[in-house]
């Protein structure tokens, strides 16, 4: 059974930053699309941005570009989401997914896989 497994969440300042991990043990991230996605309080869980297995990076939130970036480290078998000039409306649980098809998908509907998901807290 695949297994992802999330990591970095917390409590941050507005405008702070925090890079959050998404590790799997026996399943190798770097062949398969990993999405993030973010749910907040009393909202439905949304896309906000994907690496295909070609590391094609596709943004599905305006508002996160030039302060999120995505990443690989395949010697660790991690995919990275660097969170920068964080706000407290991005407070919410963040969840990583991979699919096999190696495609960008902003429905969650299409990822075979997930993570059980990290509290993050934008909050003075």
């Amino acid at each position: 059974q695949v297994q992802l497994v999330e990591s970095g969440g917390g409590l941050v300042q507005p405008g702070g930053s925090l890079r959050l991990s998404c590790a799997s043990p026996g399943y190798t991230l770097a062949y398969h699309t990993i999405g993030w996605f973010r749910q907040a309080p009393g909202k439905e869980r949304e896309a906000i941005l994907c690496i295909s297995n070609s590391d094609r990076i596709t943004y599905y939130v305006d508002s996160v570009k030039g302060r999120f970036t995505i990443s690989r480290d395949n010697t660790k078998n991690t995919v990275y989401l660097q969170m920068n000039s964080l706000k407290p409306e991005e407070t919410g649980i963040y969840y990583c997914a991979a699919d096999d098809s190696g495609w960008c998908w902003a429905n969650d509907d299409e990822y075979d896989y997930w993570g059980q998901g990290t509290q993050v807290t934008v909050s003075s």
